[in-house]
């Protein structure tokens, strides 16, 4: 007799109960292989649950929706993707994106010329930028920091000044950029391929206590491989990307420049303790610290007052100020000659000198009246504009103004309309120490005024931060700006950058074309021709507050959500984990091996189960234990030979029909050896549906204990959302 099909609900054998047999489908995939069998069974189980309506009993299921999903899939399943954990990755991916990357395109975006020059329309501004004090990172800076702080240190402080000069130069691409001197941190201690550079006699024990122990180390580790090295991180991050925005300058500019000459007191040293090789090694690569260049119509004189600060020392330092006295000496009869030269440009007709081919006996040539493109002292002159990396000399405790970060100005008493004076906070401190001086002496700064001569502006750096103030006449009433560094790491929290817009149009005999009232203070008694504006930059220390606010949300989130899952019977995050391992979550549908005849029942199994496999084993009419060995129950020839079954189950009702007992195919997977011994279908440590465990979460012979999931939830959601977000982060600090 062919065997019957049941109603799983059903307790007798009746012939009315008689469904109809195996589908085409049950009977091909009885033909195969058992494990290529429980493979196809699973696929056509998922895509019909997807497909078709839920509430009819699926022929093949392994408990639940999810389940079903090849193990390959279920990491891609749209619950699994939502998670708690998952969405804390996708928020840390923002964080890092706008930490790393969009907060320095938007502060540099803010600073865009138009949105604070004054020009007429018709102006076609030369656009100018002052970068102060990058001074990276190398070990003089923090010495005895540990490994890896220091090596983090030093990136971070180098992405940092990179993305900002390249957002500066996308954004803003300015015509010309002139860097104020301490373009390294350590340049001066670093030895030179020749020459002495050991301190002299008289300078020991004038270092800080802290540096001591490291001299020697430094002299013998860093040299001037090391300080190439350096040249070479200094130009990928600035020169790099000196035409990352293209090589055209604005509109009626002659080209592009980036100065990088003058030099700093942690490039050379201070005063007398700068040694010639240090120096002439700076300006090997770099250029001459004094120079003169015309740029937009004003007079550049860049100065090395570092030099120049060792003529006040009572040793011999004659050597060291040399070059920047010589050049004090011509530095108008430079301006003019420059200025001419500008001029000839204009005029479409630039001079050149040139001498007479004759010989001469040296003793009777003239060379006081030599031939000269100086056109004299009743020459045009432009506005001019010192650079020095000291600043000039000042009252102790002159204000710096409002935009001074380290202490904002004292309020005025009131009725009183003019700053508080002295104001001590607010002010450059007037101090000096071993290889530094805040500011240069009042004899320098006004030798350096007077020997350029018509000094408008000054601009320097080493402070670190903003300072603006208006010099004595003494100093030509000059208005000096001290440049914010551009280095989170040298003691601001918004560093900064100082953009210049020039505009001073002139014919070709330097008479302006163009004349405005200044407004602009004592100072300025003539058309203004130059605009500032203090670009700030990202905040980078709020940047890691901001980053640990987040890193205890995200514990604090996750531990929540661990905690809960036991006792709300959440879906644990760390079960896909454990599914997608081999032999945990779904088995296979048939048996694939010896070992899966011999498998031992479960002491979990439920009386439903059991007592479903004793009615199929009652009320069926031919044995499935005739072969213990069989992996496969026989089917009698009646049932080969039905071949049309009634419409509506033998008479059974709708619903009973409807929860019939599945398909053969359904009962395949249980194994003889173990019904013989139990009365079922296959053993106790599986259910009737094929294979789900019934312990929980997956594990074989072992219940979790609330405290145990709580721990395991904990470390797969934390472990998942930490390695992808330092791989994001690794990824966006590599490439800067």
């Amino acid at each position: 007799m062919a065997p019957s099909y049941y109603n799983s609900n059903s307790h007798s054998s009746s012939r009315d109960h008689f469904l109809e047999p195996p589908s085409l489908f049950s009977r091909i995939l009885l033909s195969l292989p058992p494990s290529l069998a429980a493979q196809m069974q699973r696929l056509w189980s998922y895509y019909a649950s997807a497909s078709s309506e839920r509430q009819t009993y699926a022929p093949v299921s392994t408990a639940s929706s999810h389940s079903r999903i090849p193990r390959g899939w279920q990491r891609w399943h749209p619950r699994q993707l939502l998670s708690l954990p998952h969405l804390f990755v996708l928020a840390w991916i923002l964080a890092l994106l706008w930490g790393e990357r969009w907060v320095f395109q938007s502060s540099v975006e803010s600073c865009g010329w138009g949105s604070w020059e004054r020009w007429p329309k018709e102006a076609t501004p030369h656009h100018l930028i002052l970068i102060a004090d990058p001074q990276l990172i190398d070990p003089h800076s923090y010495p005895g920091r540990p490994w890896p702080l220091d090596k983090f240190t030093m990136m971070h402080t180098d992405n940092y000044m990179k993305r900002s000069y390249i957002s500066l130069q996308n954004m803003l691409h300015p015509d010309t950029v002139f860097f104020l001197g301490d373009l390294f941190d350590g340049g001066r201690e670093w030895k030179t391929a020749h020459g002495n550079t050991n301190d002299p006699s008289w300078a020991n024990g004038l270092r800080p206590s802290y540096e001591q122990g490291f001299v020697e180390t430094w002299g013998k580790r860093y040299g001037e491989d090391f300080w190439l090295h350096e040249y070479d991180r200094f130009g990928k991050i600035f020169y790099d990307f000196w035409n990352l925005a293209g090589s055209k300058a604005g509109p009626w500019q002659r080209g592009r420049k980036i100065i990088s000459t003058l030099p700093g007191n942690h490039d050379l040293g201070f005063g007398d303790n700068i040694k010639i090789p240090i120096r002439n090694r700076f300006e090997t690569y770099f250029g001459e610290g004094n120079r003169v260049d015309v740029i937009g119509n004003h007079t550049f004189v860049s100065i090395d007052s570092v030099s120049l600060s060792a003529g006040g020392s009572e040793h011999d330092t004659r050597e060291i100020t040399k070059p920047v006295e010589e050049f004090l000496d011509k530095v108008q009869s430079l301006k003019r000659k420059a200025v001419a030269r500008e001029l000839s440009i204009i005029a479409g007709e630039e001079k050149v000198l040139q001498y007479s081919h004759k010989v001469e006996d040296i003793s009777k040539v003239d060379f006081k009246n030599r031939p000269t493109l100086d056109p004299g002292p009743d020459a045009p002159e432009l506005p001019t504009i010192l650079l020095t990396h000291v600043p000039l000399y000042r009252e102790p405790g002159t204000p710096c103004g409002s935009k001074r970060e380290h202490w904002p100005p004292e309020t005025p008493p009131k009725g009183q309309l003019t700053p508080v004076m002295p104001d001590h906070r607010n002010a450059i401190s007037i101090s000096r120490g071993y290889q530094y001086q805040n500011v240069l002496s009042e004899s320098d700064s006004i030798k350096l005024v007077k020997s350029i001569g018509n000094v408008g502006h000054v601009f320097s750096g080493d402070d670190h931060d903003y300072c603006e103030i208006i010099h004595s006449d003494a100093k030509n009433n000059a208005r000096e700006i001290t440049v914010k560094s551009t280095s989170w790491a040298m003691g601001v929290r918004k560093p900064g950058f100082l953009m210049l817009s020039m505009w001073n149009p002139i014919d070709a005999y330097g008479i302006p074309l163009h004349s405005t009232p200044s407004g602009h203070g004592s100072a300025s008694t003539g058309a203004v021709t130059m605009e500032s504006h203090l670009c700030l930059l990202p905040d980078q220390l709020g940047i890691f507050i901001r980053y640990g606010l987040l890193i205890g949300l995200t514990l604090l989130a996750l531990t929540i959500r661990a905690i809960l899952t036991p006792i709300l019977h959440l879906t644990p995050f760390s079960s896909s984990s454990t599914s997608s391992s081999p032999g945990e979550g779904d088995i296979p549908l048939l048996p694939t091996n010896k070992q899966d005849l011999k498998r031992s029942p479960s002491s979990t199994d439920t009386s439903a189960a059991a007592q479903h496999r004793a009615s199929i084993s009652n009320s069926s009419t031919s044995s499935t234990h005739s072969n213990p060995t069989a992996g496969l129950a026989p089917r009698s020839s009646a049932a080969r030979t039905r071949s049309v079954s009634p419409a509506k189950g033998y008479g059974l009702p709708a619903s009973q029909v409807r929860f019939a007992t599945p398909p053969l195919i359904n009962g395949s997977g249980g194994y003889p050896s173990l019904d013989k011994s139990f009365g079922g279908i296959g053993s106790g440590r599986y259910d009737e549906d094929f294979g789900k465990r019934k312990n929980d979460g997956g594990i074989v012979g072992k219940q979790r204990t609330p405290l145990g999931i709580m721990w395991r939830e904990i470390w797969t959601s934390v472990w998942r959302v930490t390695w992808v977000v330092v791989l994001v982060y690794l990824y966006l600090a590599r490439y800067g």
